[in-house]
């Protein structure tokens, strides 16, 4: 089996699977990028390859900017969920949602009103309800005005704004980001991977290189495409070249789990 993956971390694989957490993100990733956010789904093939791991692994998740509901269509209760960069979660079943996060639901609402109204032209408003993204990728020639447009409306209502791939995020000011929510859904498993795509995850890989300092065995896994920013793919262990390489990567994950 010619795995990528550090011996290390194939040796946790291989040996005590149960040790063992495989996460990934959404877009990009596990599904196709698509002009319509509302269209996504998952590729063929990916969600069977984690329900796969489930139970073979110590802990298998996917980390997403997009709402818990969302994800929730797709994935069974076996499988960890962390919508929104990790501001709500499920976990075994349960649900939860970072404390105090609902007040900012109306200013969200108020934001998102403002930019369908106001925002540059041909911009694709997505709201989230506790978050909202502004999409730009029909546009890309309002890429600045995308950004002038989202740093004037955080300092207006109090929220934070995020790059993503293509597009331009407003969020809660509260410190959860995929890194927080790796650590958290990881715990203290002996080897961790992590499969992204864009800068969204970037605060997952550097959270996996803690984790690496502390002794956990880690991969990082990068899928690359034309819009890869070279900071994401600096930290990467691994490169998989796009949403039907990640389904044979975890697949070939699933292959090793069981030969132990």
């Amino acid at each position: 089996m010619g795995l990528n993956a550090s011996e290390s971390a194939l040796n946790v694989l291989r040996r005590t699977p149960q040790r063992v957490g495989v996460f990934t993100d959404f877009d990009g990733t596990i599904a196709p990028i698509v002009d319509d956010p509302v269209t996504s789904a998952p590729l063929p093939g990916a969600v069977d390859a984690l329900a796969h791991l489930v139970g073979r692994v110590g802990r298998v998740g996917v980390l997403s900017g997009r709402p818990l509901e969302f994800l929730e269509q797709f994935f069974a209760d076996g499988v960890f969920l962390a919508g929104l960069y990790g501001l709500e979660v499920r976990d075994g079943g349960h649900r939860s949602r970072e404390p105090d996060v609902e007040r900012w639901r109306d200013v969200v609402a108020a934001v998102v009103s403002d930019a369908r109204r106001h925002g540059p032209d041909g911009v694709n408003v997505e709201d989230k309800g506790l978050s909202l993204t502004l999409h730009f990728r029909r546009h890309p020639d309002q890429v600045d005005a995308v950004a002038v447009w989202a740093a004037e409306a955080a300092q207006r209502s109090g929220l934070a704004v995020r790059p993503a791939r293509q597009s331009v995020e407003l969020h809660p000011p509260v410190e959860v980001d995929k890194g927080t929510a790796l650590v958290a859904a990881a715990g203290d498993l002996d080897a961790v991977w992590f499969i992204g795509d864009d800068v969204g995850d970037l605060a997952a890989f550097v959270a996996l290189e803690r984790l690496g300092e502390r002794g956990v065995a880690v991969v990082r896994c990068v899928v690359t495409s034309d819009e890869l920013d070279p900071v994401l793919a600096d930290h990467a262990d691994v490169t998989l070249g796009g949403p039907v390489s990640v389904v044979d990567y975890l697949n070939e994950l699933g292959v090793v789990a069981n030969s132990g």
